[in-house]
């Protein structure tokens, strides 16, 4: 079995060039990654927010049931103050003197009284009735909306790591086969700049005078030496291996 000390030693071009490939390999490899990764959080984060949205809706009928319950009870508190007034008003009929006449007066005011404040209370009740049945209305909408949304997600999602199981598969295998064509030394700063690189870039290209990683500017001779690709040049500021634009 050949090793790598027995293969052919690579011009600088050639390392160069299977670097620059490696990069897009393992970057694409990075996307897959970012995509599968950020979904399954997405689809937890809609299903935790539709159901606050069903606790939420469970809470507004439960405040439509009291309002209700409220209503109806005031209405017959209504009806028995009226009721209890026909009798008060049958009884002042019948008193024997002015003392019981007052007295059957002051219940007759007194159960009016109880009817106003029961109707007030139903005005009450009934506006915050149409508030909670329009606030039910808009939070079911909201709720069937969510629900489409996540399901799509959902379909999504398993639809990507489908996808992505194979594809991920056959990138990691030809991002094996270039590795084994870099040194060990040159691969394990490949990999140690990649690290360290916040969007896993270690090879980047020269776009518009500057460093295709950070944007620093850089010098002109130091272009031209990157061109010829006669030695494996990183930028000053970044510590990127720079190749020239028109790698491939």
């Amino acid at each position: 079995m050949t090793t790598k000390k027995e293969e052919k030693e690579l011009s600088i071009e050639e390392k160069l060039q299977t670097l620059y490939d490696l990069q897009a390999v393992d970057s694409k490899i990075d996307e897959l990654r970012i995509l599968a990764g950020e979904l399954p959080q997405e689809v937890k984060d809609m299903s935790d927010e539709l159901e606050g949205l069903k606790t939420r809706l469970k809470n507004i009928e439960n405040d439509i049931k009291e309002c209700e319950t409220q209503i109806s009870d005031h209405r017959v508190r209504i009806e028995n103050a009226n009721a209890a007034i026909s009798r008060y008003k049958e009884q002042q009929d019948n008193v024997r003197n002015n003392r019981e006449y007052d007295n059957l007066t002051k219940e007759i005011e007194y159960q009016q009284l109880d009817i106003e404040l029961s109707q007030k209370k139903i005005r009450n009740y009934t506006s915050d009735l149409e508030t909670r049945q329009a606030e039910k209305a808009r939070t079911v909408s909201e709720i069937e909306e969510k629900t489409v949304d996540l399901n799509q997600k959902k379909a999504d999602l398993n639809s990507i790591l489908e996808e992505t199981k194979n594809e991920t598969e056959t990138l990691m295998i030809r991002s094996a086969e270039l590795e084994s064509q870099v040194d060990e030394r040159l691969l394990s700063a490949f990999k140690r700049i990649r690290k360290n690189a916040h969007n896993g870039l270690a090879v980047v290209k020269i776009e518009r005078d500057s460093c295709g990683g950070c944007h620093s500017k850089i010098p002109a001779q130091r272009q031209l030496d990157i061109r010829q690709r006669k030695k494996i040049i990183v930028c000053e500021f970044c510590g990127r291996i720079l190749v020239d634009s028109e790698m491939k």
